[in-house]
């Protein structure tokens, strides 16, 4: 008992090690994806793919916490892999719309912070990636060539003429409202294609179920006649057992009176002179 008791503490500790673990790397994760990094930069994925491991083994072992906290890790380390992938796309719009379907973490990772990381990130990138999107509809660049150094930072309106503020914003108003009108497209899209193979899913497993019970007939049925069958055959085959004795004796008791009659009438008729 005691020894079962030793590995038992032994798989809990190993259980709270890894998760220790998990929830300090995903803090290092959280940090370095709010913080502005290099297109270089290389660490963050690799930590991110450690994650995907560490969680996967955690969710191996015995001893594992509780299915929902299981399920807020994953959605921390999904969000951290789309928010990657985002940021290796080229355009500023499609960064915006990827970034727009990333469903951030819902309970903080650790009792210090009041909002979750991942949803302080996600509004960083959001906010990131609409300025992009204006800056590419004003259509501004980085400072001339041979410009002061005062001006330094400073972004300057190229093309054969100056966009006006108020038509830009209206411009980037609509791009706005036709990737929202987009996402409420795809959204009623997929809403129906999920109650579209609900349906069928329900319409499948009916006729499964009907087919089952179908073939379940079917074969208690097929067992009935068989029985029947068996019956039937061994009453047959005493018949004809019983059908054979009688017409045996029935030849053999003709035989021997046809024997004694001869006999008889070879006695009783006179000899002839």
């Amino acid at each position: 008992a005691q020894a079962e008791k030793a590995g038992h503490r032994s798989v809990v500790m190993a259980a709270s090690r890894l998760e220790l673990n998990l929830v300090r790397l995903l803090c290092r994760c959280e940090a370095m994806a709010a913080e502005k990094r290099d297109p270089d930069e290389w660490r963050l994925e690799k930590y991110v793919g450690a994650l995907e491991d560490m969680l996967q083994a955690l969710k191996a072992q015995a001893s594992k916490p509780a299915s929902e906290v299981i399920n807020e890790y994953s959605r921390k380390v999904d969000f951290l892999k789309g928010m990657l992938q985002a940021e290796k796309l080229t355009s500023s719009s499609e960064k915006a719309l990827a970034n727009q379907f990333l469903a951030p973490g819902r309970v903080p990772t650790t009792a210090r912070e009041r909002v979750p990381a991942t949803k302080t990130v996600h509004l960083q990138s959001r906010a990131r990636y609409t300025g992009e999107m204006r800056n590419e509809l004003l259509g501004t660049v980085g400072p001339l060539p041979g410009s002061c150094p005062s001006m330094c930072g400073v972004s300057r309106v190229t093309g054969p003429r100056l966009v006006d503020e108020k038509q830009s914003a209206a411009e980037l108003d609509l791009v706005l409202q036709r990737h929202q009108n987009l996402q409420e497209k795809l959204a009623e899209e997929m809403l129906g294609l999920a109650r579209s193979l609900k349906t069928n899913t329900l319409a499948a497993q009916s006729v499964i179920k009907k087919d089952n019970q179908t073939l379940s007939h079917s074969l208690r049925m097929a067992d009935q006649n068989l029985e029947k069958l068996k019956t039937e055959s061994e009453r047959l085959e005493q018949h004809t057992q019983k059908s054979v004795n009688w017409l045996l004796w029935a030849m053999l008791i003709i035989v021997c009176f046809i024997f004694i009659s001869m006999i008889l009438f070879i006695r009783i008729m006179p000899k002839l002179k």
